[in-house]
């Protein structure tokens, strides 16, 4: 028989062990990602998060899990329920604390119900569904939230339960790039001057861009990301700064060749740039900042230069993050993102679902037309290819 648990952390676990459950999926689901958050207290109940990973053994051997946190709020999440969470107040319905299933602020898709490699992920994933639903109910809380499942998890969650939440983001996809002149050859012509205009930018600013990894990344250069990514939060009111300089550390000594910096430099002096990280043939951009506000650098650090470094490296995808429509005027395409949600209280889901219902419609044809109107040449609805401009 199966034995269910919850953990005080990942960082509980031998990294070996939750490591093998992770194989191939998302580098975010690794110990060495999850438990520094955790270790550096980035993570922690002070902070609204208590780490609550539920690992399943069979004769001792974990063949299943999923990362589990009991939330006090919806910061860090980027599936937004601000909403869901005031209108359950409004009539009087504790929506916090609540049970989220997710990589804590990072909004990048990936298994939310890990498996051992032997084993039926189509049998354990409603399991998982399941044993989170009775914690949920165990534990008084108002409802689980698994954000940016895997499509297969949101296919196989029990559907009479769990509401399915789709939104999407911009990811770039390599469609057989040679050079960044190839990609760029893809655009009509007024969008593809637009790029090279922002591109010389960075040479009339005296600015070099150079992506580091691996052994090359000096310590200087990871102060300077810490420095950038602090001061870019900072000098937005709408910024949190979810990280700190211990998590950073951290990193270095156990992530460091997932790690890419894409680092903007004036003369020997860094100036601005991103951390990123690298698995399989996707590269996800993390974190940007600047220590001076310099025209186009943004674009240059977090799409031109690591979408350069993906043709050189024949990398499939780059994944951005959330949000930033002018990602698709670059070239992103916009591609669906799956939540599962189930709410304790039946008011509250059958109000959820109505409005996830027309959501998921609108989500669809948003999809349909920007995939229309791409700026790149040869996606139009038939499939005709436009004459280069």
């Amino acid at each position: 028989m199966p034995r269910f648990e919850l953990l005080d952390g990942v960082s509980d676990l031998p990294r070996e062990e939750w490591n093998a459950l992770v194989g191939d999926e998302s580098p975010f689901l690794e110990w060495d990602w999850l438990a520094s958050l955790e270790q550096a207290g980035c993570v922690a109940p002070e902070h609204g998060w208590r780490a609550s990973p539920l690992v399943v053994r069979e004769q001792e051997r974990l063949v299943a899990a999923c990362p589990l946190y009991v939330k006090e709020h919806s910061e860090g999440e980027f599936v937004f329920d601000w909403a869901w969470a005031d209108a359950a107040e409004r009539a009087g319905i504790r929506y916090y604390p609540k049970l989220l299933a997710a990589v804590p602020f990072t909004p990048v898709t990936g298994a939310r119900f890990l498996t051992a490699a032997q084993e039926d992920r189509a049998l354990w994933t409603p399991q998982l569904a399941g044993a989170l639903q009775k914690i949920c109910s165990d534990w008084g809380l108002s409802g689980v939230h698994v954000n940016f499942c895997r499509e297969d998890e949101a296919e196989g969650a029990p559907a009479r339960d769990y509401l399915l939440r789709i939104g999407f983001q911009y990811h770039w996809r390599n469609h057989g790039y040679e050079t960044f002149e190839d990609y760029l050859g893809r655009f009509r012509s007024k969008r593809r001057n637009q790029i090279r205009r922002e591109r010389r930018e960075m040479e009339r600013q005296g600015i070099t861009i150079e992506p580091i990894s691996g052994d090359a990344v000096s310590d200087e250069i990871f102060d300077a990301m810490f420095a950038c990514y602090e001061a870019t939060v900072q000098a937005h009111s709408w910024g949190r700064q979810y990280l700190n300089r211990d998590f950073f550390e951290l990193l270095r000594e156990r992530f460091g060749q997932r790690l890419c910096f894409v680092v903007a430099r004036r003369g020997r002096e860094i100036v601005g740039g991103t951390t990123n990280v690298v698995k399989g043939d996707t590269f996800y951009g993390r974190y940007w900042g600047a220590l001076e506000p310099l025209r186009h650098l943004h674009f240059n650090v977090c799409y031109y230069a690591p979408i350069e470094y993906c043709i050189q490296r024949g990398l499939a995808c780059m994944e951005p993050g959330a949000g930033g429509d002018y990602k698709w005027l670059r070239g992103f395409e916009a591609t669906p993102t799956r939540s599962l949600h189930f709410l304790a209280e039946p008011r509250l889901a059958q109000a959820v679902e109505r409005f996830l219902e027309s959501e998921r419609r609108e989500a669809a044809r948003v999809i349909d037309e920007l995939e229309r109107a791409s700026p790149i040449r040869g996606k139009s609805p038939a499939g005709s290819r436009e004459q280069p401009g």
